[in-house]
């Protein structure tokens, strides 16, 4: 350590790009202040020496290895015209200076596909191209050195084995064949990915244009944009200082730029840059006199990655939160003219907590000489994830932007964007990285506070049903939130804080997140008796909620919906389907009046589904209306036996069986205020969605909450009432069904309508799929398990091969047991079947059982009747 000490002064600062062997122009590493001045010369005048096209189908904004790999994917995918604009040199901002670290790992299911196609494409792209990449794959190993690290690695494990990617645990003999320069005392465990690797960033952008180019494409630089202007028709004017370009559609990949691309046609991306810094050493005697090229290490626990670096290495830490620094001052004022290939001013201080954990681990460090240090902003978003897809709110707006890995990212969302522009449909599902999750809420102070926590928590064990807590609450806010926050432990949903379970005297409190049971478990199991067998009251003011209205206002739903329109007064379930016929989302549909829809949805699905009924709208010419009125109503759900005597005490509505049927939907008076109650439920048992202006929801709360004191009524959160929806059969959208599956092999043929007369999207696409048969389904499981219950993706095994996946799981307090949805093949579906599924680790029995396991009130008050009716 003394060596580094002694260096921290009087290190040599290198021209990182000369370092790595590449011809660019001289670069400079300045300070934040003095950024205005280093610019020295304006390349905005300068020739660019090809002729200018005034017309094209895409333009891509932004020369980093996002913007070139979608040009160098929709020239290859044969687009005729497409045009990326880089204000000054491709490379220029976030890429150049990257670590360009690429693994087929991450945590999350559908990101591994990206992870996989990127590295795909990195294997083959020198060979395609005739340039050189620099891609170096000698590995990776994820270091475990705490039990929870171990569980998480199992965890992770389970969710791997159905995909194609290669992973392994490994145990530290293994690490240390590797990685020989660890002190492997520490180690527990590796998580080991073939494969993985790095690759120069320069060199990969260079490819990638040179790809783009070959294929078709134009590539204009110095080009800024200076203007963005929207045509009647839905095309964009690019104005530059070289001339405009008029363009089908646009892509916004300009890095840590974005939020001034944006805030030309009236958006504020929630995007900030990050100071990310790391160590380049010279030699390494132990490391030139090895005959292998080291694996990547992560050290998750000290949150650092190691990789050699030609024969000396490469260290790169995550600061803490309260160390690490944003750049916040580009979002108020915006990023200075001129900054590009400019580096910050480096602060060992700050990571050297960092960087005496990586000595302890990796020895040789201790006598390394440091060669650079790179500080350079990394643009993030609140939750760290990118945004990628069109944008709601306008027209052929398309955003690339927030990828804080961007050079494992750039492959395989090149692929993904171009599939959706050139198909009309994404690939697969990639929800969390839809552009629309985000709205007005995410203000300043909350991106500045969430990005802090992301980088800083970048390492931290990743349990399921993670919650995070910075920022909170925003001015998302129930009109029951003050009288619920301090019962129970809440959840974030689309900025709204909402009740996932309540305390009682007694209970373990506060959020204690496990890969096995914890301290939730008991509590919820409490809610669900409630809910059976008295009566529960649950905020679902979180649901996105829509009114269409007008003229064609049937029409076009009737276009957008696999499912008949409800008549007036009465609710359905319907979904939208994509053109190949996938599930693109399930919505609850109550004709309110004549031509006047009320539209609910998730909270996650809020920006997302409303694009897409946005965009049919506009295309296809339909004169309605459409208004987000999510957060003008409250909805409270009552649920259980008792529901009904509760609101009956509060209200003159007859709401028996016959005054008041299921599905159906009424304005009625409750305790004096309007409120409009739908009979629905997705406990599945007796009860009613009320909706409730805001101002009014505490109000009815209370009225509802002293009237069934002598029912026994109390609150419950979601965790019960996802358990209570699984063990009633009841689908979730972004697990059963998604942009992945089809509504046919996800069960959903009740509510597809292939004989009305509408030519709903994806009609054509589901004939065709029933006529060919289908090649799996989904399946209700039941498992034996211990103290860990499923929670979706978990591997599904037969005979020691894997054989499907599951979506979601929980425990079901009816029953005493786990369940779980999951795929099979068809020839696997059947009732009694045996299989076993993978939960940290261990495989468990399973068995495809009937469903739903506890049937749901409607139908158990159906058969009651029948039965009555018989005797």
């Amino acid at each position: 350590m003394s060596r580094i000490l002694n260096l921290i002064n009087g290190h040599l600062r290198r021209d990182l790009a000369a370092y790595r062997g590449i011809a660019l122009l001289p670069l400079r590493t300045i300070s934040c202040t003095s950024r205005k001045q280093a610019h020295e010369s304006d390349a905005h005048t300068s020739a660019l020496r090809k002729r200018w096209k005034d017309t094209a189908d895409t333009v891509i904004i932004g020369g980093g290895c996002v913007g070139v790999s979608v040009a160098y994917h929709l020239a290859k995918a044969g687009m005729k015209d497409v045009v990326l604009l880089e204000k000054s040199d491709l490379t220029a901002g976030s890429t150049w200076h990257a670590a360009g670290l690429a693994t087929y790992y991450h945590p999350g299911i559908n990101l591994k596909k990206v992870h996989y196609d990127s590295i795909k494409l990195y294997e083959k792209l020198e060979e395609e191209t005739g340039q050189a990449v620099g891609f170096h794959n000698p590995g990776s190993v994820r270091i475990a050195s705490s039990a929870a690290r171990v569980d998480e690695m199992r965890y992770q494990m389970t969710r791997t084995h159905w995909h194609v990617t290669e992973q392994y645990m490994i145990e530290p003999e293994r690490v240390l064949e590797l990685f020989p320069l660890l002190n492997i005392d520490k180690v527990l465990a590796g998580l080991y990915t073939p494969g993985d690797g790095h690759i120069d960033p320069y060199s990969l952008t260079m490819a990638l244009a040179a790809g783009a180019r070959m294929y078709g494409a134009q590539i204009y630089n110095p080009a800024p944009v200076t203007a963005l202007n929207p045509t009647a028709d839905g095309k964009w004017d690019v104005q530059t200082p070289h001339g405009t370009i008029r363009a089908n559609r646009i892509v916004n990949a300009t890095g840590f730029w974005a939020r001034e691309v944006g805030k030309m046609i009236g958006f504020e991306h929630p995007t900030i840059p990050v100071h990310h810094q790391y160590i380049v050493t010279a030699t390494v005697p132990e490391v030139k006199a090895l005959k292998t090229e080291l694996a990547v290490i992560r050290d998750l626990d000290a949150s650092y990655y190691l990789r050699q670096e030609r024969d000396g290495l490469l260290f790169g830490p995550y600061e803490k939160m309260e160390k690490m620094v944003l750049q916040d001052s580009w979002v108020r004022d915006g990023v200075p003219p001129g900054f590009g290939k400019e580096l910050f001013e480096s602060d060992l201080d700050r990571i050297m907590e960092h960087v005496e954990m990586a000595m302890e681990m990796v020895p040789v460090l201790k006598k390394a000489d440091i060669i650079n240090i790179v500080s350079g902003p990394i643009t993030y978003t609140p939750d760290l994830l990118p945004m990628v897809g069109p944008h709601q709110g306008v027209r052929n707006y398309w955003t690339a932007i927030g990828f804080g890995y961007g050079v494992i990212h750039a492959g395989g969302i090149g692929k993904f964007l171009s599939d959706w522009i050139v198909n009309g449909e994404p690939p697969y599902d990639l929800i969390e990285c839809d552009p629309n999750r985000y709205g007005k809420w995410v203000e300043v102070p909350f991106l500045c506070d969430k990005a802090r926590e992301s980088y800083g928590f970048n390492n931290v064990v990743g349990y399921p049903k993670e919650e995070r807590f910075a920022g909170r609450p925003t001015h998302r806010k129930s009109g029951v939130y003050e009288l619920l926050k301090d019962q129970g432990s809440m959840g974030f949903h689309a900025g709204w804080e909402q009740p996932h379970w309540f305390y009682k005297p007694g209970d373990d409190t506060g959020y204690k997140p496990s890969f096995r049971r914890t301290n939730w478990f008991g509590p919820v199991g409490r809610e669900c008796k409630l809910v059976m067998e008295k009566v529960g009251v649950i905020d679902l003011t979180p649901f996105a909620k829509y009114i269409v209205k007008g003229k064609d206002s049937q029409k076009l739903l009737d276009r957008l919906f696999a499912n008949t329109m409800p008549k007036v007064g009465l609710t359905n379930i319907s979904h939208m389907l994509t053109p190949n016929g996938r599930v693109f989302a399930e919505v609850t549909i109550t004709q309110l009046a004549p031509g006047e829809f009320l539209l609910i949805t998730g909270s996650g699905s809020e920006g997302h589904d409303l694009r897409y009924i946005e965009a049919e709208a506009v295309d296809g010419g339909y004169d309605v209306d459409i208004t987000n009125v999510t957060e003008d109503i409250g909805v409270l759900g009552i649920a259980g036996p008792n529901s009904r005597k509760v609101l009956q005490k509060l209200t003159d509505e007859d709401l028996s069986d016959a005054g008041f049927k299921f599905l159906h939907c009424k304005v009625i008076q409750l305790a004096g205020v309007s409120v409009r109650a739908i009979r629905i439920s997705y406990t599945g048992e007796l009860g009613w969605e009320l909706y409730i202006d805001q101002k009014n929801m505490a109000a009815v709360y209370q009225a509802m909450m002293e009237a069934g004191k002598d029912q026994g009524i109390d609150n419950f959160g979601i965790y019960a009432m996802s358990s209570l929806r699984l063990e009633k059969g009841f689908r979730g959208w972004g697990a059963e069904m998604n942009c992945d599956t089809n509504p046919l092999e996800a069960g959903l043929e009740y509510f597809i309508k292939l004989n009305k007369p509408a030519d709903f999207i994806g009609k054509a696409a589901l004939q065709e799929i029933k006529a060919k048969g289908l090649k799996r389904k989904l399946s209700y499981l039941a498992l034996d398990t211990d103290d860990v219950d499923p929670e979706g993706n978990e591997t599904i095994w037969l005979n020691g091969k894997v054989v499907g996946n599951t979506t979601s799981g929980a425990y079901s307090y009816t029953a005493q047991q786990s369940l779980a949805f999951g795929y099979l093949p068809l020839e696997l579906c059947s009732v009694g079947q045996k299989v076993e599924v993978e939960l940290l680790g261990k495989k468990y029995p399973a068995m495809v059982i009937q469903e739903p396991l506890v049937l749901t009130e409607p139908t158990r008050t159906r058969l009651q009747k029948k039965a009555k009716g018989k005797a």
